[in-house]
């Protein structure tokens, strides 16, 4: 039953099998021993609870995997440094684009039947979110030129001047 037993094993992950198989096979093959002399329909149920807790244990075990490493923050990727220029071009061309309809709308609810050409109307939406981008970029700037000054965080000063006590 041992051999059955190491063989269900392979279904835990391969990690966990690495670090705790020869703890379970230890413990396994010690309870194996102590209900040797036991009747028939002890070891039974002896090997069926062992078989079904090492079965749930696996699907635990992979759930926990799969949670873990699904929502975990991983902090090996960050964006390229050209990001956030990116993505105002492409903020920038919604804009335009938002712009342009509202001028299309504009032009063809007064019209007659001909339609002239299209002029854009007043550039509010657009005014905004360049004021509202310049403002927050520079607020960023000063930011990290406050940080890049400093150099060092609150809980390093802090640690020096308990360690000079």
């Amino acid at each position: 039953m041992l051999t059955f037993y190491r063989h269900l094993l392979r279904i835990y992950p391969s990690a966990y099998r690495a670090n705790f198989s020869e703890e379970i096979n230890a413990v396994f093959s010690s309870l194996e021993a102590d209900i040797a002399a036991s009747g028939l329909m002890v070891r039974l149920r002896f090997y069926a609870r062992e078989s079904s807790g090492l079965l749930l244990g696996a699907v635990s075990e992979h759930w926990h995997q799969f949670s873990v490493r699904r929502f975990k923050m991983s902090t090996e990727f960050r964006f390229p440094k050209t990001t956030w220029v990116l993505m105002t071009l492409i903020l920038g061309g919604v804009v335009v684009a938002i712009e342009k309809g509202e001028a299309i709308s504009n032009s063809l609810a007064f019209a007659n039947p001909p339609v002239g050409p299209i002029h854009p109307g007043q550039h509010v939406l657009l005014a905004g979110i360049l004021t509202l981008s310049v403002f927050f970029y520079a607020l960023g700037a000063v930011a990290w030129i406050v940080l890049f000054a400093l150099r060092r965080s609150g809980v390093h000063r802090l640690s020096e001047t308990a360690s000079q006590k």
